[in-house]
């Protein structure tokens, strides 16, 4: 199995100068490897793939559920339910081929949406000790906390832009690995990413008048 390092973002060996964008290039294929190793069921590779997918999948599943009332589920419970549905599907990977990066999303995003759906069909007075709520992200004072302002405002923006953002700032994704998820170009990330910072700092210039 070829052993994969995970390299902080944007880093790259100035002996070899080998450029941001190539070192990027270099990871994907490296993780796209190594769940080709775990697809031939190489019980080390399942391990590293599983190792290196949870805490993107769980910062993802945070950043796009937010402050949302998910009834009996949160977030991470969603994440467990992306890695394990990945895994179910590994075994295939090799056969179906392309990007790791972008399956892993698109059964995550599957994932999320379905969660915030069904919670939003399920009335807050079936789910037990909720009969009394204040509104959503509020404190004891009513006050709306920062997290759920920016949760809300997330919320107003197209769907793309939330998922740049979330994939981006979120999970920590360069533009490249963020254009491989979504399967559109790193330009297309970039210009996406710009407008919706544009679009939630007008808003929160708005907020303060």
């Amino acid at each position: 199995m070829r052993s994969l390092e995970v390299l902080p973002q944007g880093s790259f060996s100035r002996a070899t100068r080998v450029s941001p964008a190539a070192d990027t290039a270099a990871r994907t294929a490296d993780i796209n490897l190594l769940a080709c190793d775990a697809a031939d069921g190489n019980p080390a590779a399942v391990g590293a793939v599983l190792e290196l997918m949870r805490p993107l999948v769980v910062r993802y599943c945070r950043a796009r559920i937010g402050g949302r009332d998910l009834a009996y589920l949160t977030a991470d419970d969603v994440a467990q339910e992306v890695c394990l549905s990945v895994l179910k599907i590994l075994p295939n990977y090799r056969k179906r081929g392309g990007s790791f990066l972008r399956l892993v999303y698109a059964v995550a995003a599957h994932k999320v949406t379905d969660a915030v759906r069904a919670a939003a069909q399920k009335p807050i007075a079936d789910v037990p000790g909720r009969a009394l709520i204040e509104r959503p992200g509020a404190d004891a004072g009513g006050r709306m906390d920062v997290g759920a302002r920016l949760g809300r405002m997330l919320a107003v923006l197209p769907r793309a832009q939330q998922e740049v953002l979330a994939l981006r700032i979120a999970v920590g994704l360069s533009a490249i690995e963020t254009a491989e998820a979504l399967g559109v170009s790193a330009g297309n990330v970039r210009v996406t990413q710009h407008r919706a910072l544009t679009r939630l700092r007008g808003m929160l210039q708005e907020e303060k008048y």
